[in-house]
């Protein structure tokens, strides 16, 4: 049933604005192109980007430090003294996200 209904609401996305049905009145978009909020396709594709270069690079992140901070545990439990050398892998992951949130403030900027 919840899949009957996904399928039936996305097709509604498809098929209603193709054939004109949720248009509004050619007065009433005159009216209203004044305080029209739509903006370019470059603009969708700019946040597009955006969304994907801080997604992306979070994600590499979590894999990144997924990977190095077991291996950092393991090492400061056996030896004491490693603990900076291995935190510094585990914030060099972390520095993934943060290069990914700038580069998409960038982005955005520039729209």
């Amino acid at each position: 049933m919840n899949l009957c209904t996904f399928a039936f609401v996305c097709l509604c996305g498809v098929v209603l604005p193709m054939t004109g049905f949720a248009a509004e009145p050619a007065a009433a978009a005159a009216d209203s192109a004044a305080f029209s909020i739509a903006g370019t396709t470059a603009q969708g594709l700019g946040f597009l980007a955006a969304a994907l270069s801080t997604g992306l690079s979070a994600l590499g992140a979590g894999i990144a430090v997924a990977a190095a901070a077991p291996a950092a545990i393991g090492a400061v439990s056996e030896n004491t003294k490693s603990f900076g050398k291995a935190i510094i892998f585990v914030v060099l992951g972390e520095g993934i996200a943060i290069y990914g949130l700038l580069i998409s403030i960038l982005i955005i900027n520039r729209l």
